[in-house]
């Protein structure tokens, strides 16, 4: 991974930050270089060897940002009855920390709460995927939050 200390960056759980330093912890027993990462009052450190699975991502450019929200007005994937199973679908879905998996989590749980009630952990999950959403927009288009919001939701009226 290229980063460096002072660049935003994306958490694939936590959303954007920014990370503050490099330092070595201890992990397993074993001396590990980690990016020290920091979003709102949390600091988490994150393995540098993390390889391909580095839960870390540069935030979506402008231009990329504005195609991927296409899917908050394209046609809802069905969402499986089994409510288990639903879950770890939806959570396997945002574990991937893409935007564009983010905006189809956003899509299909607003779709499907209108016409079935959704469970506590079917709105922690809808809410942090919101949040993330959000939060990345905000920074990449340099929308207010509240605007952002605002749109979103006149997107998904249509779905």
């Amino acid at each position: 991974m290229g980063f460096q200390v002072g660049d935003k960056v994306i958490h694939y759980t936590f959303g954007l930050g920014e990370i503050s330093k490099i330092e070595e912890k201890t992990i397993n027993g074993h001396p590990t270089t980690c990016f020290v990462f920091h979003t709102n009052d949390l600091t988490i450190w994150v393995p540098m060897d993390d390889g391909e699975n580095n839960s870390l991502r540069t935030p979506t450019p402008p231009e990329e940002f504005t195609r991927t929200l296409d899917i908050l007005t394209s046609p809802s994937e069905t969402l499986v009855e089994d409510r288990v199973l639903r879950k770890t679908m939806l959570v396997s879905q945002l574990n991937d920390g893409k935007l564009a998996s983010i905006c189809q989590v956003v899509r299909d749980l607003t779709h499907y709460q209108r016409s079935s009630k959704l469970n506590d952990q079917e709105k922690s999950i809808l809410e942090r995927a919101v949040k993330s959403l959000l939060t990345e927009w905000a920074f990449s288009l340099g929308t207010p939050n509240h605007q952002a919001h605002q749109t979103m939701d006149r997107m998904l009226e249509g779905i």
